[in-house]
């Protein structure tokens, strides 16, 4: 029995940061860190026909959301963009269960729906999952994986789903304009100078060869083929010390992204005894000359070093 291809749209190459994560993706399949779950709460009576047909609608809408990835026997890996992809959607009935058992049953839901992944090959690399928890609660997830969105990406889409959902519930088509293609940003890769940024990159790290340790790391007691595991620490600031923090950024023309930034480097300076440090730091990677990238949907981020100068 010969398996169904789909119809295919496009192809073209991968962003640098996209093989990356594919990278890390093939060599930890069940890790799960790169796959994200965008939960919210909806309040009141949601009609789950047209919700649903909305979110349909974003996968029709954009191909970066129809796009599948190819490596084996390739040179180099492709993103495989098809003509169409159903979104896998879920609807399931938590009423009869008290609160207390629909939060534990959530935290359970969510670990399984993280360890489950995506198979890369097949798209869409995203799923949706409803819970309804009252006549009028329902919980969403939105499972994607992180190949194909960035975090500036999700709200540019929810505002998109709502716009969608208003238009159909009236029984109008949804006005919203054509969408530029991810695919513009790889054409515009694809024009940069590569060997001018590497000059660039090598003067910049002249005398660095390795980002800095932290210099308290433990020797890795894990056997290679187990999962490595990954965890969130939250920790709030006052208001008084946020506040102070936000003054002080001001006063010397920083972002607090910044001052943070500082932070870490003298961390890593005490820690390791270097006067001179080198760490990653993620931006946006939207760049300006490229027109319509602010309303983009895909992955743009990027991860450059960062190198530091300490004095006492």
């Amino acid at each position: 029995m010969t398996a169904t291809i789909p119809a295919v749209e496009d192809l073209y190459p991968l962003s640098p940061t996209q093989q990356g994560l594919l990278f890390h993706s093939l060599y930890g399949p069940d890790s799960g860190v790169y796959v994200v779950q965008m939960g919210f709460t909806v309040r009141g009576t949601l009609n789950l026909d047209t919700f649903c047909q909305a979110w349909q609608g974003l996968v029709q809408r954009h191909p970066v959301l129809r796009t599948a990835f190819a490596w084996e026997s390739l040179a180099e890996p492709l993103q495989v963009v098809g003509w169409q992809a159903k979104l896998p959607i879920s609807i399931q009935d938590w009423q009869t269960q008290s609160p207390l058992e629909q939060a534990q049953a959530l935290t359970d839901w969510l670990e399984c729906d993280r360890r489950q992944g995506f198979d890369l090959s097949a798209a869409p690399l995203m799923r949706l999952t409803i819970l309804q928890l009252a006549p009028d609660c329902y919980r969403v997830i939105w499972t994607y994986h992180h190949l194909l969105l960035d975090g500036w990406s999700v709200p540019l889409l929810l505002q998109e789903l709502l716009v969608s959902y208003q238009a159909l519930e009236r029984g109008q088509t949804p006005a919203l304009g054509t969408p530029r293609p991810y695919r513009n940003y790889i054409a515009w890769l694809q024009q940069q100078d590569m060997a001018a940024a590497k000059q660039f990159w090598q003067h910049c790290l002249q005398g660095l060869s390795a980002p800095t340790p932290l210099g308290i790391d433990r020797p890795r007691q894990r056997a290679a083929a187990s999962p490595a595991q990954y965890a969130v620490q939250h920790r709030c600031l006052s208001s008084e010390l946020t506040d102070a923090l936000r003054s002080h950024a001001q006063t010397h023309r920083l972002t607090l992204n910044t001052l943070v930034q500082g932070a870490w480097a003298l961390v890593l300076g005490r820690y390791s005894g270097e006067a001179e440090v080198l760490f990653g730091s993620t931006c946006a990677g939207r760049p300006p000359t490229l027109p319509g990238t602010e309303t983009m949907i895909g992955l743009f981020i990027n991860t450059l070093p960062l190198r530091v100068s300490l004095t006492p």
